[in-house]
């Protein structure tokens, strides 16, 4: 089978060199393949075939925000993984997809045509399972069960927060409104685009505690061609390159952080001879008074001022001023 040839920027340079230098003339080489023919398929492109530039840095920019908001709404821990890209025509993509299948289709305004998303029966009784209170580690058979009108309705739920979170990934590279159009289980109900038409998918793993599934994201080519330009310069992708949650998971991490707090209670001077006669029951008289601020420092670092007292039983310090860096209180 014939391959079409691309050239690396080498090979074109020592072409053009080729040329200037005569030892080849174009004409001559243009009149060899006069006469033949080169089939092109529209439909199988080397365009259509490759994956579209840059548009693995949505779904990465998504699975950040997706993977926090499904945490939250499952209160489990969630984990997102990429599995792959793929282009496939239409058709051959629906022959890939397992029984049952949940789909939801849903438009990318304004962008043209409709997209879908799919997911596994494990995903879904999984999700569904922890929705409502669950282990998530559901052991119901799935074998030929289609879903319930519940369990749609649940996931109709889940799908729109994961909307939410693609809108907000795609919208430093390009304004979008997702919206789901409807649910669907049968493939065969489902027709974005004509059988023969291109599409890019991307699938991800979802790790919900001990148990996981796969979501798939199907966009037709032709949804995404107009903004092709701006996925391989990359715009303004600088911005989805942070991460939406790592100052806040940060921050709670700080805060579990553990310090030493402690109290000065005041200075005393005394000779190394009266250190050496000291014994219990001694008392040593300190600079200041117990009914003055006491100086509270964090990590040897002076940050308060406080009036020592007894609380419940115990020893304890109320804070009354914030320490000055000047040496006062503020």
């Amino acid at each position: 089978m014939a391959m079409e040839k691309i050239l690396s920027k080498a090979e074109i340079e020592a072409l053009l060199n080729a040329v200037f230098d005569g030892r080849i003339e174009p004409e001559k080489e243009l009149a060899k393949t006069e006469g033949s023919a080169v089939a092109y398929d529209l439909f199988n492109t080397e365009a259509h075939k490759g994956l579209v530039p840059n548009l693995d840095i949505i779904y990465d920019s998504f699975i950040r925000y997706d993977r926090v908001n499904l945490s939250n709404r499952l209160r489990k821990v969630v984990e997102i993984k990429k599995v792959g890209a793929r282009s496939y025509k239409f058709d051959d993509f629906l022959q890939t997809l397992p029984s049952p299948v949940c789909m939801a289709i849903f438009k990318i305004d304004p962008l043209k045509g409709a997209a879908l998303l799919s997911f596994d029966s494990t995903l879904v009784m999984t999700l569904v399972d922890s929705l409502l209170g669950g282990s998530g580690s559901t052991k119901v058979s799935m074998a030929n069960r289609i879903f319930t009108t519940i369990e749609l309705r649940l996931m109709e739920k889940i799908v729109k927060d994961i909307l939410q979170d693609l809108e907000k990934a795609w919208a430093p590279l390009y304004a979008t409104r997702m919206n789901l159009l409807r649910m669907e289980m049968n493939p065969r109900l489902v027709n974005i685009v004509p059988p023969e038409y291109q599409i890019v998918t991307m699938s991800l793993k979802i790790q919900i505690e001990e148990v996981s599934g796969n979501m798939v994201f199907a966009v037709p080519y032709m949804t995404i061609d107009p903004i092709r330009d701006k996925l391989k310069t990359g715009m303004q992708f600088d911005l989805m390159a942070i991460d939406p949650q790592w100052s806040f998971r940060l921050s709670s991490e700080i805060m579990e952080a553990p310090l030493q707090l402690s109290v000065e209670m005041g200075n005393a001077g005394i000779t190394l001879r009266e250190l050496l006669e000291l014994a219990p029951g001694d008392t040593i008289m300190l600079d200041k008074p117990c009914s003055s601020d006491l100086l509270v420092k964090v990590e040897g670092t002076p940050k308060f001022f406080g009036v020592p007292g007894i609380l419940h039983g115990n020893k304890a310090i109320q804070i009354s001023t914030i320490f000055a860096k000047g040496g006062g209180s503020e």
